[in-house]
């Protein structure tokens, strides 16, 4: 993930304006709170400028983002959300003096996460950060979904008062490695100077099958508990792009 919006933080809030934030949080609490009613603290890996944070934050949790990018949390310090400490920290090897109910991680943040060992280090680190039975719960790439839909070319538009932007993006897929690079081009252009600027990145995202997650969950102490396609709910299947898993820490480590 190095270098990952170190530039485009910039203009996140912007790129993903029509993200249903609210929504979203609405899901995660919903599916959590069926496991474990009682849920007061949220630990959240990869809280970017803190979108989610402020909805879960508006009811009355107390949640601790963690995200690698100083910009983005910069970012989401400048909104000061009530409820919500941001923290600049790599989610893979953190180090907190408290443990948490839950621990969410949104918008395929673990699909980051290319290396095995990096996953596992995350989970684990997760893990020693929840309390006894404690929730994790993310959203990632799945596999079955990105083999049957493929990636492919897109553009989107998007301007407020201040700023018009484009952005394109092409994927590249490595079938070995079960990863896609996606690279990005972001064209942006001051709508009062008229100065243009253009923005290049790869973000280089991997995906994961069920008995994939279900063995990462087991060497971590968790065990996974429930699966399906994010936010709607439904299973998961060939036509899941992302797929929400839900862990239940069972053991420390």
């Amino acid at each position: 993930m190095t270098g990952n919006f170190q530039l485009y933080s910039r203009y996140y809030d912007l790129l993903y304006r029509d993200k249903p934030y609210r929504e979203e949080v609405d899901y995660v609490l919903k599916t959590v709170q069926a496991i474990n009613p009682t849920i007061k603290s949220i630990l959240e890996l990869g809280c970017g400028s803190g979108a989610h944070a402020r909805f879960f934050a508006e009811k009355g949790f107390q949640i601790t983002g963690i995200d690698r990018s100083p910009e983005m949390i910069r970012e989401a310090k400048n909104k000061m959300i009530p409820g919500f400490e941001a923290l600049e920290g790599n989610i893979t090897t953190f180090r907190l003096d408290r443990k948490f109910d839950c621990a969410v991680s949104l918008f395929h943040v673990i699909s980051y996460l290319t290396e095995t060992e990096d996953v596992l280090s995350c989970f684990r680190s997760v893990n020693s950060h929840l309390e006894k039975d404690g929730i994790f719960l993310f959203d990632c790439w799945f596999t079955p979904g990105v083999y049957n839909l493929k990636p492919e070319k897109r553009t989107k538009d998007f301007e407020n008062e201040e700023l018009k932007v484009e952005r394109l993006s092409k994927s590249v897929m490595d079938l070995e490695k079960n990863t896609v690079n996606v690279q990005f081009e972001v064209r942006i252009e001051d709508k009062l100077t008229h100065k243009q600027e253009t923005l290049n990145e790869n973000h280089l995202m991997r995906h994961f099958g069920i008995p994939e997650m279900e063995l990462l969950a087991s060497l971590t102490g968790f065990r996974v508990v429930k699966t399906e396609e994010f936010l709607s709910g439904k299973a998961a299947g060939l036509d899941s792009w992302a797929v929400c898993f839900v862990l239940q820490k069972i053991k420390e480590l």
